[in-house]
């Protein structure tokens, strides 16, 4: 059982937005639509390259995309 990333992202929001497809997307990065699919649905945290390349498409900042908790003290 993989266990969910606590990273989130907005990347379905931002591709839709753009007029993207999952397949656009996914060619333009060089990743399986079935990578992008985890990614999007937080089962799988991309590495920090592919989160940069993800964030460069849209021409937004990573922290735009990518989420991380804040840890409550």
């Amino acid at each position: 059982m993989v266990k969910p990333t606590k990273v989130t992202n907005t990347i379905r929001a931002v591709r839709e937005s753009a007029g993207m497809t999952q397949a656009d997307l996914a060619g333009r990065l060089g990743v399986t639509r079935q990578t992008l699919i985890a990614i999007e649905q937080g089962k799988y945290s991309p590495t920090l390259e592919l989160a940069f390349q993800i964030s460069r498409v849209f021409g937004v900042g990573l922290d735009d995309v990518f989420h991380y908790p804040e840890e409550s003290s």
